[in-house]
């Protein structure tokens, strides 16, 4: 069963850097770089945590050179605090195309962004989902969905965390876990604490 488990979320994790690193750091530092710039406060003056600026119901896209849609980040509302230099984003939405023009799409109650966009956090409700897809060698990949309730990503380092429980589904196969982490550049995803899963046979197997 250890084996098994083994093969297909090694087989899995082929996919995880274009379903958890991909769609969080296509258009989160051009978000970050397109708001407003203020000045700085007075050095006398106290700082508090408070937004300089808002965005409602807003949009934004980027496109790659032949003008095709590379990623959409939509909001309900856009706080920037100057203190700590973050973005909280509420009822996010994140959709984001792979060079075969593959569709993520990942979504939260609330998302966290910090000045430089290095690292994206998630919270409520958070939910990536990739659509199936054909690998290299055109053979169809199930669809690839991740649900919880906090996801952290760090762009720099390609590492994914959840220190909450997550349930993780890969066609008809599913995962539930107290806790993951993922490295893209080691290929290796860990899922911590009470681990249980669900594997359904192919037909003819």
């Amino acid at each position: 069963m250890k084996k098994l488990v083994y093969q297909v979320w090694e087989r899995a994790a082929l996919y995880l850097p274009t379903l958890l690193m991909g769609v969080l750091a296509l258009g989160t530092y051009w978000l970050v770089r397109s708001t407003p710039v203020t000045a700085q406060a007075s050095p006398s003056a106290p700082v508090r945590h408070e937004p300089d600026y808002l965005m409602n119901k807003f949009s934004v896209k980027t496109y790659d050179g032949s003008g095709r849609l590379k990623s959409e980040i939509v909001g309900a509302q856009a706080r920037h605090y100057p203190d700590v230099d973050t973005l909280e984003i509420d009822g996010v939405r994140i959709r984001a195309y792979d060079d075969a023009g593959q569709l993520t799409l990942a979504t939260a109650s609330r998302a966290l962004i910090n000045g430089d966009a290095s690292e994206l956090q998630l919270f409520g409700d958070a939910r990536v989902v990739r659509e199936p897809v054909p690998d290299k060698a055109g053979v169809l990949q199930p669809r690839f969905e991740f649900r919880g309730e906090f996801l952290h990503a760090f762009m720099k380092t390609e590492r994914v965390l959840s220190p909450q429980p997550l349930q993780l589904t890969r066609g008809q196969d599913q995962f539930t876990a107290d806790a993951m982490e993922f490295d893209n550049l080691a290929q290796v995803m860990q899922l911590t604490g009470r681990v249980r899963g669900t594997l359904v046979p192919k037909p003819g197997k």
